[in-house]
């Protein structure tokens, strides 16, 4: 089974895609990893790289398109990152989400910096994102109506969340 879970910055979807790919036994596919690893090696900070890749569309499409046939060549797989339930067909979708003030304090957390400072930064990237998907794929990120299964990571850790997506995938029919 292909599994897509997607969500905005701070929403914990990598963590929740590594606990549910460990627990399957599934192979991990991020996008969020192919792109910061992409930033990194050309010296960009992520907000700085997005602003980027909004005027440079094949760096989108490099990422979209390696995840999907990564993910596509894969019987069983998880594949993490903002638009995989829109690029891996036949996938069951999930989608997570936490208010923008425990997103913005997860960030600040995570990468050491000051509340202010993550919650802008994460408000730009998420502006840049939201007109990329739109320019390039015609994608409107805030439409959920794909997927099957929608959690608020402010109302579960994500070792529940896992296990209630493991769970539904043994019960999956769509």
């Amino acid at each position: 089974m292909r599994i897509t879970i997607s969500g905005p910055p701070g929403s914990g979807t990598t963590t929740v895609a590594k606990l549910v790919a460990e627990k399957l036994g599934y192979e991990l596919i991020s996008a969020g990893e192919i792109f910061r690893r992409m930033a990194r090696e050309k010296g960009y900070t992520i907000e700085e790289f997005s602003k980027i890749a909004e005027e440079h569309e094949e760096i989108d499409i490099y990422i979209d398109r390696t995840q999907k046939e990564l993910a596509e060549s894969k019987d069983n797989v998880v594949v993490e990152g903002r638009l995989s339930a829109w690029m891996v067909k036949d996938s069951f979708k999930i989608y997570i989400f936490a208010p923008e003030e425990i997103r913005a304090e997860r960030i600040a957390k995570r990468e050491r910096k000051s509340f202010e400072k993550a919650r802008e930064e994460m408000r730009k990237r998420e502006e840049y994102e939201k007109r990329r998907y739109m320019k390039f794929y015609g994608i409107n990120i805030n439409d959920w109506s794909i997927y099957h299964l929608i959690f608020n990571s402010a109302c579960f850790d994500a070792e529940t969340i896992a296990d209630l997506i493991v769970k539904a995938v043994s019960k999956f029919k769509c």
